[in-house]
């Protein structure tokens, strides 16, 4: 069962900051998204097929930004159902490597 419990945590940890990259880049803004990471400022919430993260970066064009998102799945974790975002300031350079951000 722990196996099982696991297998959905790495899924939901990986369908949701892929519909992350995939909503802001598709959205009318000036990001272009190429990596997302849902625990930099704090840990995500997973509870059954929900995910907040209000501690979340992304990168787009060699900057981080903070992103906060909520996202709902299906319940093998594969499919997004819902999904809201919203982007932060951006993360100042000075404070990338003690936050473990890179280029």
């Amino acid at each position: 069962m722990r196996a099982l419990a696991c297998a959905f945590t790495i899924a939901i940890m990986a369908a949701c900051p892929t519909q992350a990259m995939e909503r802001i880049g598709a959205d009318k803004n000036r990001f272009k998204p190429d990596k997302v990471i849902a625990y930099t400022f704090a840990d995500p919430v997973m509870k059954g097929d929900k995910m907040k993260a209000t501690g979340a970066v992304f990168r787009s064009k060699g900057d981080w930004y903070k992103l906060a998102f909520r996202c709902k799945t299906d319940s093998e974790h594969l499919e997004v159902l819902s999904f809201e975002y919203k982007i932060g300031e951006r993360v100042p350079r000075e404070n990338w490597d003690q936050l473990y951000l890179y280029p």
